[in-house]
């Protein structure tokens, strides 16, 4: 499927890089006899050196820390204490939740809406290898629906964020359910698959939208411990600071509402994680 002229651009630029990498090295003899690949000491020497270059091109203060492998048995996910609704457990019930149980020293990144389309912060992530997870709202993403298959094919994952961002709890439980099964039906169509992790808009929600949530497929609604501005940070914790597991949100932004774009924020995000010690993984991961 053909992308639009910005995704286009970018992808065919990202290629070409990525072409040019140093994969392999030539022969002893210097005659360009058969290529070998590089040991395993050289292409992490390799690798470091081109994340160095990435975080200065980027201006970033340090290179971002590498993640540790997802985990082999997944922590089991429950409702934050006070977040929960009636019948959540016996019910079954996607548990809401602002923090993932691990040990590991890494944070999640999520960025909601889909109002910004900035060709830039798509090649900033891939270049540094950082991975998020995007909620999507169909009627702020369906005039470029190409730019996020782009981002899902870097391998980022894409969730339901709703068709229209309505604050759900004021909505009747078939309303909800319309809202939350119809931007299945858009992400199965769009991007091959529906998704299993859903976050209800503002962060609100109620029974019914855990209820209808259950019957569209969604397994898990996730929404935030802290969020990311392109000038400031944001805390659930009175203490305010970052905690293993947290999930961050952040915006698709730009200029037309921040003084700064989306790489800027993701500057600030980067700099304060890293700086901190914290590694950035894939929630889906940890799921």
């Amino acid at each position: 499927m053909a992308l639009g002229g910005g995704a286009a651009a970018l992808a065919a630029a990202t290629l070409l890089s990525a072409c040019a990498g140093p994969e392999t090295v030539r022969g002893a003899s210097g005659h360009g006899g058969p290529a070998r690949p590089q040991d395993p000491a050289a292409r992490r020497a390799a690798e470091h050196a081109r994340l160095a270059a990435a975080a200065r091109r980027w201006g970033l203060d340090q290179v971002p820390l590498t993640p540790p492998k997802p985990p082999a048995a997944k922590p089991r996910i429950t409702a934050r204490d006070g977040f929960e609704v009636d019948h959540q457990e016996d019910w079954n019930l996607p548990p809401v939740f602002t923090t993932v149980p691990t040990r590991d020293k890494v944070v999640f990144l999520t960025i909601d809406d889909g109002a910004e389309k900035d060709p830039r912060f798509l090649a900033m992530m891939r270049e540094l290898k950082i991975p998020y997870t995007a909620f999507l709202s169909d009627y702020l993403v369906k005039d470029d629906y190409a730019y996020f298959r782009t981002m899902r094919s870097y391998g980022n994952t894409l969730n339901n964020h709703t068709l229209h961002h309505p604050y759900l709890p004021g909505l009747s439980y078939e309303e909800q359910k319309d809202e939350i099964c119809g931007m299945q039906a858009v992400m199965k169509k769009q991007f091959g698959k529906a998704p299993t992790v859903f976050r209800p808009p503002y962060g609100n929600y109620n029974q019914d939208t855990l209820v209808a949530a259950k019957e569209c497929g969604i397994k898990y609604a996730p929404i935030w411990n802290e969020e990311v501005f392109v000038d400031h940070w944001e805390y659930r914790e009175d203490d305010k600071r970052l905690r293993r597991g947290d999930i961050v949100l952040t915006h698709f932004r730009g200029r037309d509402d921040w003084d700064g774009t989306m790489v800027d924020d993701m500057r600030r995000f980067l700099n304060k994680v890293t700086r901190e010690g914290y590694a950035v993984a894939r929630l889906e991961d940890y799921l």
